[in-house]
């Protein structure tokens, strides 16, 4: 599982190898068992992470207790939480395990130590940031201007194991379309 963290250093920074496992060795992975919750709606965040298997949903809960997923984040993809600009610091979304996951778990009280001890980590987590955020912003332009079905296909093009790993609830949830509406639509396409 190590082998993920290197290829990203290797990628986006010019660490040494010393360096690299310097890094590595300081990191915590953690495995969680599905249904755990790692954060609450409401709760301020105080770790971040990556995950090296295994799949995490975002979802909220409105005023009337509906839920809405807005996200499903799986393999060498990082759930950070950005909510310094609130007051409270809380979360607006929870999220919790729908698979058996391995973690790399960052403490945000002791991120700026690891920034200062090794330089490039704080340009090599911007760097995987900013293309999160590009793919993010597309993904969502394209959401808007699709209709139930494209998003439905751009789904089965771009994400197509989370078909197998997610309940369809909670996959209809977060295109948007109730899970009857999702059953019709994979069966037109097939």
């Amino acid at each position: 599982m190590k082998d993920i963290l290197f290829k990203y250093m290797v990628r986006l920074t010019s660490l040494s190898e010393e360096e690299q496992q310097a890094i590595v060795n300081e990191l915590h992975i953690v495995e969680y068992n599905k249904g755990t919750v790692l954060i609450r709606q409401g709760d301020v965040p105080t770790k971040c992470y990556f995950i090296l298997k295994g799949c995490v949903r975002q979802y909220s809960i409105d005023e009337e207790g509906r839920e809405a997923t807005s996200n499903f984040y799986t393999e060498e993809q990082a759930i950070a939480i950005f909510n310094h600009h609130k007051p409270d610091k809380s979360s607006d979304y929870t999220f919790m395990c729908v698979e058996d996951c391995t973690m790399v778990v960052g403490d945000l009280n002791t991120e700026q130590d690891m920034y200062k001890k090794y330089t490039q980590l704080e340009s090599m987590t911007r760097k995987m940031i900013e293309e999160s955020f590009s793919q993010l912003q597309e993904e969502f332009a394209a959401f808007i201007a699709s209709s139930p079905e494209e998003r439905v296909k751009a789904l089965l093009m771009k994400r197509p194991s989370l078909l197998d790993r997610v309940p369809q609830h909670q996959l209809a949830s977060y295109l948007g379309i109730t899970p009857e509406s999702l059953s019709r639509i994979k069966k037109r396409i097939h």
